[in-house]
């Protein structure tokens, strides 16, 4: 009888004994969070906005300076010093055609000449002769007038030949091909020893200082394009992050084609563009608005192989969400999902949170 009163005795102070430790140990985890700081973040509340609607187009770097050099005499080429892809200087020596038959040339005009201005003297004496005789009347007029006529010949004749040789001359200059402007050999149709003919193709050149993008933009695309508008284009992005120029518009070309139903453009890129003809390029367009939201590029954080953004909930308590992003604009970007009107999104500090962290917001 002892015994069980001794039982009846012990078993409520155990139990109060384990309520009192179960109450310890749960102040004691209460404690520990309310002494976990809150990281301080800017926090910005997203919100519904117009954006624009881009469309976009393929299209590739072309020089504006793109010429055929052709050959202006009939000669071997010799001397041949530049190859495809060199870059040259303006004015650089490109081949030289075998200037023998042009030396020739000079020579026989230098000649004729000589002959012409031989002969122009003796018309002179002969005309100064028959003009004193015609003066005292010793000569009929008829031949003092022929002899007047024979003068002004030769006088034409040594004009004629002087033009000859300054020809020839130039045919000399022209034996020298060099480059008209500062650029790239992109092509070479002649090898030494070739015979060139007047016209016939020798090199073909692209310059690098005035650079351009040829693309075909579809018609909605088209009528929101005007002469000197600035257009994004887009260089790139393989393995890199793609650079983005700023191009003009140049040249609208009105008349679709008729399989494709689209119409060729052509932008300007600004000098100095880290870009080389031949590059594919992506043209950016507006083409109207549509609605969206816009968080800072930054506030875009990769975790495991996920993008997301930290939202702040109404307790001040920070939750990585995935998001899906899309374009780019300026130093925003567009968040395609994941995202509605009001969230709060911590868009500094980032790197310093974990989800489930409790955030200040700053200001």
């Amino acid at each position: 009888m002892q015994s069980g009163k001794w039982i009846s005795r012990v078993v409520p102070l155990l139990a109060l004994g384990l309520l009192a430790g179960c109450g310890g140990k749960e102040q004691g985890s209460s404690a520990h969070i309310a002494s976990e700081a809150a990281v301080s973040a800017r926090v910005e509340t997203v919100a519904m906005r117009s954006l624009p609607a881009y469309a976009d187009f393929p299209g590739s770097v072309t020089s504006a300076d793109h010429v055929v050099v052709a050959s202006r005499l009939m000669g071997y080429v010799q001397g041949l010093r530049v190859h495809d892809g060199q870059h040259v200087r303006a004015g650089e020596l490109l081949l030289t055609i075998d200037p023998s038959d042009v030396r020739n040339g000079i020579a026989q005009a230098k000649a004729n000449l000589a002959k012409a201005e031989a002969a122009l003297a003796d018309a002179a004496a002969n005309q100064k002769r028959y003009k004193s005789l015609y003066e005292q009347q010793a000569v009929p007029a008829q031949q003092y007038e022929r002899m007047h006529l024979a003068y002004q010949v030769a006088r034409g004749n040594v004009q004629a030949a002087r033009a000859a040789l300054a020809s020839a001359r130039t045919q000399l200059h022209y034996a020298e091909v060099r480059a008209p402007f500062a650029g790239t050999v992109v092509g070479k149709q002649v090898s030494d020893g070739q015979l060139a003919a007047p016209g016939q193709p020798l090199l073909t050149l692209e310059g690098a200082a005035h650079l351009q993008v040829v693309t075909q933009v579809s018609g909605q695309a088209y009528d929101h394009l005007k002469l000197g508008q600035r257009v994004a284009v887009e260089v790139g992005g393989l393995g890199a992050a793609p650079l983005t120029l700023q191009a003009t518009v140049e040249r609208l070309v009105s008349s679709a084609d008729p399989m494709t139903h689209t119409h060729t453009v052509k932008l300007a890129l600004p000098a100095a563009s880290q870009v080389q003809p031949g590059d594919y390029v992506r043209v950016r367009i507006i083409v109207g608005q549509h609605s969206g939201i816009l968080v800072p590029a930054a506030a875009v954080q990769r975790r495991g192989g996920i993008d997301g953004v930290f939202v702040v909930d109404a307790h001040g308590v920070a939750h990585f969400r995935m998001v899906r992003p899309g374009e780019s604009v300026g130093g925003d970007v567009e968040i395609m999902a994941g995202l509605v009107s009001g969230d709060r999104v911590v868009i500094s500090a980032q790197e310093q949170l974990d989800n489930g962290d409790r955030v200040s917001a700053e200001g």
